[in-house]
């Protein structure tokens, strides 16, 4: 809301807010200076919600780079930057241990995770003690492809230590004061022809007159590379990042004649061939933009793969899960979890490209599902077509303005005097559902049952305790309480897993009518 009162309402030239959880203020960064003093003078007693705002002008944080390098010159010798880590310390922390050693690893941490998520709900809910104490956590389950299983990568194009341009993965972070980027090589978590990709796009750039992209004064060109492949036909999509804020138009049609002539003209021998090629403008956005713009330039719109039995159509943009074998296994216990039945309405909510919707479609009455991207859309109707499917519907929209309308239609085609049987699955993005979805869907009455996967357990607890807190004003909608937790190890070799969290809402016992006298 105060971005809209920002941009739309005083129409002022930002480019990003960002608010610190729990206080009563936000920075906003803007392009010019100009732009700055414009809106000091505007917002300084501009009155919104029952409130005069007040401006003020921010102390700029020194570019970490810059900083880093200042330090080490001040301290000498003693300034000298530690030895880096090497790509698969970097990437694939735990590759050096035995993979049933990583599973208990994981199994520990979410296990130690949900015991604080759990204690915390009891303060805040004592009401919530008899459901918490009987919560299960079922462990992790493994990987069905240890190695070479990510079918989605997004690559730097930087210069390793020794200054030879490199496409692969960052060692460290900007904010740390770290550009370095390493070869992928070696990685155990990617496919072959992922690594083709990322050792052919390096060629390329290294023969172009245009030059890497460098966050130390945004300039160059060249500035990431994404992959995305399939195991199930082969294909292989590139998307080309390019800063074009230093480009001029024919500067940049230049380029992409370049990025087309290269791999139309791959060598026979070639073991792989880039059959879908993307151009993709990051230079910076405008302040509310969602994705980079991308531009079709050669071979297929878009790949294909297979989870479940069922394929699916990819575009560049759209979610998929980057373990498609992985994701058989979340699916399939997403499924066993919610125990949808023929009487079943299953919501997806942040349905991506319609995988968890019609994998859920043949267990269920029909499926409804909601996604941001509109992409991303096309592909799920593209997709339940193309399986035969044929009891799904899909919105465009953020999901937090469609809940309410969805459980409306779904309450709307049930079948006169039966009870609805309404299941809501969610799979956010890693940061969590956002408020405004809880509200609506613990607000949603026949809403019953709810499937949460969490894309990043560590960041769970806030949905977690949201959904779970007692009814309130605020909180409106009878609490859901955790019943059985699963986790699915997606990611090997590296820290990360998806968490499956069954929530099923507190029943309220019926009013028993007095007797008759």
């Amino acid at each position: 809301e105060f971005k809209k009162l920002l941009k739309e309402t005083l129409k002022l030239n930002i480019t990003k807010i960002h608010s610190p959880t729990g206080k009563e203020l936000a920075f906003v960064c803007f392009r010019t200076l100009e732009d700055q003093k414009r809106a000091l003078k505007t917002l300084n007693g501009c009155k919104w919600k029952g409130r005069v705002l007040r401006a003020l002008a921010a102390k700029a944080s020194a570019y970490p780079l810059r900083k880093k390098r200042a330090a080490q010159a001040n301290q000498g010798d003693a300034g000298k930057p530690k030895k880096q880590r090497t790509s698969v310390e970097a990437t694939c922390p735990l590759a050096a241990i035995p993979y049933e050693d990583q599973l208990k690893q994981k199994s520990e941490e979410i296990s130690g995770l949900l015991k604080k998520y759990t204690q915390e709900l009891k303060r805040l809910n004592p009401q919530a003690k008899p459901h918490v104490d009987s919560f299960k956590f079922q462990g992790v389950l493994p990987s069905p492809n240890v190695n070479g299983y990510r079918n989605k990568n997004e690559f730097t194009v930087g210069k390793n230590s020794v200054g030879e341009i490199v496409v692969g993965f960052r060692l460290g972070s900007y904010s740390d004061g770290s550009v370095e980027v390493a070869e992928v090589q070696d990685l155990p978590h990617l496919p072959e022809q992922v690594k083709w990709a990322a050792r052919s796009f390096q060629t390329l750039v290294q023969q172009s007159k245009f030059l890497p992209f460098n966050p130390d004064g945004n300039v160059g060109h060249f500035r990431q590379l994404m992959v995305r492949c399939s195991s199930a036909t082969g294909e292989l999509m590139l998307v080309a990042g390019i800063y074009s804020s230093n480009l001029k138009e024919n500067e940049q049609q230049e380029l992409k004649e370049e990025l087309k002539s290269f791999y139309e003209n791959v060598a026979e021998d070639s073991p792989f061939k880039c059959t879908s090629l993307y151009y993709q403008d990051v230079k910076h956005g405008e302040a509310g933009q969602l994705v980079n713009p991308v531009e079709h330039i050669l071979g297929s719109t878009h790949i294909s793969d297979t989870i479940q039995g069922l394929q699916f159509r990819i575009s560049p943009l759209a979610f998929f899960q980057s373990n498609t074998e992985g994701a058989n296994v979340l699916y399939q216990k997403a499924i066993d979890l919610a125990a949808p039945t023929k009487d079943t309405t299953m919501l997806d909510i942040c349905c991506g490209t319609g995988t968890i919707s019609l994998a859920f479609a043949k267990h269920c009455r029909k499926v409804l599902g909601v996604e941001i991207v509109p992409d991303a859309i096309k592909d799920a109707e593209f997709n339940a077509e193309a399986n035969g499917i044929k009891n799904c519907k899909f919105y465009t929209g953020n999901p937090d303005d469609f809940i309410t309308s969805m459980v409306k239609d779904a309450l709307y085609e049930q079948d006169p005097g039966k009870p609805a049987d309404l299941i809501a699955v969610v799979n956010p993005p890693q940061t969590g559902l956002h408020s405004r979805s809880i509200a609506a869907i613990r607000s949603a009455k026949a809403i019953n049952r709810l499937v949460y996967i969490s894309s990043n357990p560590r960041k769970a607890k806030r949905s977690f305790l949201e959904l779970s807190l007692p009814e309130s004003e605020q909180d409106k909608g009878a609490p859901f309480y955790p019943k059985t937790a699963v986790a699915v190890d997606m990611s090997p070799h590296t820290t990360h897993s998806k968490l499956i969290i069954l929530f099923e809402r507190e029943q309220k016992a019926k009013p028993v009518p007095p007797r008759e006298q």
